[in-house]
C-alpha cells in the first residue's frame, strides 16, 4: 500500500498549476479541428508534468513499481491506438472511460481498507478493547461519491462498449418499472452515503459500491445504439467527476483540476449534443432517454421527401454558383482518410 504524503512543497503546487493550465489549453485547442493537434500536445505535456511530479513526491513508496505500471499501460495504449479503426473510435473511448471509473473504484477501496496510509483516518486506542481506525467524515463523503460515480462510469461504459461493438443488441432493453427501480437504487445509494457519515462499517461501503455498479448497468441498457454518442459523452463527464472526488481523497490538486475540467467539459458537450438532437439533458442523466422515441434508434417510419436526380455537371454548376458550400464528412470518408485530401 502506498504511503500518502500531501504535497507541501511550493514547487509541487506550481507544477500541478502548470499541468492544469496545459489541460485548459488542451480543451481550448480541441474545440476546433484546426488547433486539435496543438491541443493534444498541450494535454500530453500537462499529463507528463503531473505524472512526473507525482512520482517525484513519492520516491519512498516503490518508484519502480509505478514506472513498470506506466510502461505496461503505455504500451497497451500505444498498440491499441495504432490498430484501432476510425469507425471503432466510439467504443474505444467507452472502453477507456470504463478503465477510469474502475481506477476510481480501486483507489476508493484501497483508501477504505487503509485510510491511515492515505492520510484520511486516525488510529484510536481505547482504554478497553482493540484499537481501531476512524475515517474522517469529510473523507467518507468524498470516498462514497468517488466510488459511486466511478462504479456507475465503469458498468455504464462497459454496456456502451458492448452495444457499440456489436457484442450486445443496440436496441433499447426495456425493464418493467425501470424508472421506479432506477429511482429506488439511486435513493438507496444517496441514503447509504449519508449513513456512511455515522457508520463506517464494511457492509455500508460495499453495498454502495455494488448498487452503483448495478445502477450504471440499468441506466444504459434502455438506450438505443443510435443515441450512444451522447451517452459516451456523458460517461466521459462522470469519469471526470469520479477522478475529482478521488483527488479530494488523495489530496491531489492535479486530479481535482483535471477531473473538474473533464467533468464540466463532458457535461457541456453532452448538453450541446442533446440540444442538437432535440433531446432532454435531464433525461440523459436519468437514463433511457431514447427509449420512447423509435426514430432515435432507427426504428421510425421512413419519410418521403422531394428530391431531384442530377448529373455531376449539374452538381458542379450548382456549387460554382453557390456563395458557400458546406461538406460534412461521414464515416466512409473518415475510414478512407479522405477528409485530408478534401481539405
Amino acid at each position: 500500500m502506498m504511503e500518502h504524503t500531501a504535497p507541501v512543497n511550493p514547487w509541487v503546487a506550481l507544477a500541478y498549476l502548470v499541468a492544469g493550465v496545459c489541460f485548459i489549453l488542451a480543451l481550448r485547442g480541441l474545440s476546433s479541428p484546426a488547433t486539435s493537434q496543438r491541443g493534444n500536445r498541450y494535454g500530453m505535456i500537462g499529463m507528463l508534468i503531473a505524472v512526473v511530479t507525482t512520482v517525484l513526491t513519492h520516491l519512498n513508496v516503490g518508484v519502480w513499481e509505478i514506472l513498470v505500471a506506466i510502461a505496461i499501460g503505455g504500451a497497451i495504449g500505444l498498440v491499441t491506438a495504432r490498430r484501432i479503426a476510425m469507425t471503432d473510435m466510439p467504443q474505444l473511448v467507452a472502453a477507456f472511460h470504463s478503465l477510469v471509473g474502475l481506477a476510481a473504484v480501486l483507489v476508493g477501496v484501497a483508501a477504505y481498507l487503509n485510510p491511515v496510509a492515505f492520510g484520511i483516518g486516525e488510529m484510536v486506542i481505547p482504554l478497553i478493547g482493540d484499537p481501531f481506525v476512524v475515517i474522517h467524515q469529510v473523507s467518507r463523503i468524498e470516498m462514497g461519491l468517488g466510488v459511486a460515480i466511478g462504479a456507475i462510469t465503469f458498468s455504464g461504459s462497459v454496456i456502451a462498449f458492448l452495444k457499440l461493438n456489436g457484442n450486445m443488441s443496440g436496441s433499447p432493453i426495456m425493464l418493467p418499472g425501470r424508472h421506479v427501480i432506477n429511482l429506488a437504487v439511486l435513493a438507496g445509494i444517496i441514503g447509504l452515503i449519508a449513513y456512511f457519515l455515522t457508520d463506517q462499517s464494511g457492509w455500508v461501503f460495499w453495498t454502495i459500491t455494488a448498487l452503483s455498479f448495478v445502477i450504471g448497468f440499468l441506466l444504459i441498457i434502455p438506450i438505443g445504439g443510435a443515441d450512444m454518442p451522447v451517452v459516451v459523452s456523458m460517461l466521459n463527464s462522470y469519469s471526470g467527476w469520479a477522478a475529482a472526488a478521488m483527488g479530494f481523497t488523495l489530496h491531489n490538486t492535479a486530479m481535482i483540476i483535471t477531473g473538474a475540467l473533464v467533468g464540466s467539459s463532458g457535461a457541456i458537450l453532452s448538453y450541446i449534443m442533446c440540444k442538437a438532437m432535440n433531446r432532454s439533458f435531464i433525461s440523459v442523466i436519468a437514463g433511457g432517454f431514447g427509449a420512447s422515441d423509435a426514430g432515435s434508434s432507427g426504428g421510425g417510419a421512413a419519410i418521403d421527401r422531394p428530391w431531384k436526380r442530377g448529373s455531376a455537371e449539374d452538381a458542379a454548376f450548382l456549387m460554382s454558383q453557390a456563395e458557400q458550400v458546406v461538406i460534412v464528412p461521414g464515416y466512409g470518408m473518415a475510414v478512407a482518410q479522405a477528409q485530408h485530401v478534401l481539405r
